[in-house]
C-alpha cells in the first residue's frame, strides 16, 4: 500500500456522560471524506484509544468502517502495552476489512529496539496487512532505533512510518537510510521539512476540523512541488501549530475545533478537561486568521 496524501486520525466525539455521540461521529466522517482527505485512522491518540476499553475500541471500528463504506482507505491503531493485546486490535482489523494497521511502540514498558521489533513483528505475522509504523518517543520515551528498523526490514508490511519525534536528524536518517520505509509526516510544525525530504503522506490531527488547510499545504508540497506557496501556507498555520501544542492541551483543541465547524465533538475523557474560554477564544481566532491567509494564497 502506498500512503498518499492528507490521513486525518480520527476523535471520537462523546456525549457529556462520556457514551459516544454516534450522530456526531458520523457527521466527522462525512465531514472528512467531504474536504477530501486521503484516508482516516481509527484508534490513533487523536481518537484517545488508551482511554476506552476493548469493546469500546471494537466497536470504534466496526462503526468507522460502515460510515467509510469503502470511500477511503480505513487504517487502524493498534497500540496497547502488551503484545498480546495489541495483536488482538490487529486480528479485528483484518477481520472487517481494514486497509491497513498503525504500528507503535508499547508505552511505558520502555522496550529496547529488539523488542520494540518483536512486537511489531508479532503484530504483522497476525495481521498480515500493510503496516506504517508510528515513533513517538514524547508519549512512548523510546525511539524505534536503527536496530528496530534494520529488523523490520524482513517483512514488506512495514510501508511507512509516522515520524513524531520532532528530530530533524531522524528524518533526514530516515529519508537517507531507509527509502524502502515512505515517510509520513507526524510532527506537524516540521510538515514542510517532511515535504522536502520526500514525504507523500502526512498525518495531521488538526485535519479533524481543518482539513482544507492541511490537504493545501500538502498539494502545494507533494503534488505541485511549489515550495514557495508552500511556506505561505506552513507561515499562515503555524500560529495554530503553536496553540494546539501549547499547555498539553493538543486534544481538547482538536475536539473543539471541530466544534466550531458545528460537529459537537464533546469532552475529552478524564483525566483531561475541556478547555476553558480563553483557551477556546484563543483558538477560534488563531483558526480564523489561518483560514483567512490560506484562502487568500489560494486566490479563493
Amino acid at each position: 500500500m502506498q500512503f498518499e496524501g492528507i490521513y486525518t486520525p480520527l476523535v471520537t466525539p462523546y456525549n457529556d456522560d462520556f457514551s459516544l455521540n454516534e450522530e456526531a461521529l458520523e457527521q466527522t466522517v462525512d465531514h472528512l471524506i467531504t474536504a477530501g482527505v486521503h484516508g482516516i485512522i481509527v484508534a490513533g491518540t487523536t481518537g484517545e484509544y488508551y482511554a476506552q476499553t476493548h469493546d469500546e475500541r471494537l466497536d470504534m471500528m466496526h462503526r468507522v468502517k460502515d460510515l467509510i463504506a469503502g470511500r477511503v482507505p480505513m487504517i487502524v491503531g493498534t497500540g496497547a502495552i502488551r503484545t498480546e493485546d495489541a495483536i488482538a486490535y490487529a486480528e479485528a482489523a483484518k477481520d472487517i476489512g481494514a486497509d491497513a494497521i498503525l504500528v507503535a511502540t508499547p508505552p511505558y514498558a520502555y522496550p529496547t529496539g529488539r523488542e520494540i521489533a518483536l512486537h511489531a513483528l508479532a503484530i504483522d505475522r497476525a495481521a498480515n496487512l500493510p503496516a506504517m509504523l508510528y515513533n513517538y518517543p514524547g508519549r512512548m520515551s523510546v525511539n524505534m532505533d536503527e536496530e528496530t528498523l534494520d529488523r523490520l526490514g524482513r517483512s514488506p508490511n512495514f510501508c511507512a512510518i509516522k515520524e513524531s519525534s520532532g528530530d530533524v536528524n531522524r528524518l533526514h536518517m530516515l529519508a537517507r537510510d531507509y527509502p524502502h520505509i515512505a515517510l509520513s509526516c507526524g510532527m506537524d510544525d516540521q510538515a514542510l521539512e517532511f515535504f522536502a525530504w520526500g514525504a507523500r503522506s502526512w498525518v495531521c490531527a488538526g485535519s479533524n476540523f481543518a482539513p482544507e488547510a492541511h490537504i493545501a499545504l500538502y498539494r502545494a508540497c507533494a503534488v505541485e512541488g511549489d515550495f514557495t506557496k508552500g511556506r505561505a501556507i506552513m507561515s499562515a498555520m503555524l500560529p495554530l501549530m503553536r496553540v494546539l501544542e501549547q499547555g498539553g492541551k493538543f486534544i481538547q483543541c482538536i475536539k473543539y475545533g471541530l466544534t466550531l465547524r458545528g460537529i459537537d465533538a464533546g469532552p475529552p475523557r478524564k483525566p483531561l478537561q475541556p478547555l476553558n474560554k480563553d483557551d477556546k477564544r484563543e483558538l477560534a481566532e488563531v483558526i480564523r486568521t489561518m483560514d483567512r491567509a490560506i484562502a487568500a494564497i489560494e486566490g479563493a
